[in-house]
């Protein structure tokens, strides 16, 4: 979906009907031009006269030009062990597996200008909780209130 996205050509109703539409598709965000500015300049040592022409001056306009920001992730969590243990919080260990997507796209008036992307392809975690104590661990605070 996000490679159909052609700078210059693609519209603002094209990417609505793409699932690009910060109403209806959940974790895309409109974003204020101070967050446009401090995503893409911002923290960089990167000069502004570096950029894209129609992007530079985009970020110097703050009212015909809106960007969104489409953040996707899909992880996949998998217990695995003792199947005692984890219930009665004792030992749990998880395997956490999947990818992130981020994206922004720069529109000026209903056409788009520049998008952007980074991401991570694979994302692999492990998670290894001992607690002694199984499910008295989290009490000691709220007995000792009493």
């Amino acid at each position: 979906m996000f490679d159909s996205i052609v700078p210059y050509t693609t519209t603002t109703a094209e990417l609505k009907t793409s699932g690009i539409d910060p109403e209806k598709t959940p974790n895309v965000a409109i974003l204020s031009h101070a967050d446009l500015l401090r995503k893409i300049v911002a923290g960089s040592s990167i000069d502004v006269r570096l950029l894209d022409p129609e992007l530079q001056s985009c970020l110097m306009e703050t009212k015909s030009c809106v960007a969104y920001e489409i953040e996707q992730t899909h992880l996949d969590r998998k217990r695995f062990g003792n199947f005692w243990l984890d219930f009665l919080s004792f030992h749990r260990r998880v395997d956490i597996s999947g990818w992130q997507f981020d994206a922004i796209v720069v529109v000026r008036n209903t056409r788009v200008i520049y998008k952007l992307w980074s991401g991570k392809p694979n994302i692999q975690q492990f998670v290894d909780e001992r607690n002694p104590l199984g499910p008295l661990q989290g009490l000691g605070g709220s007995l000792l209130r009493r």
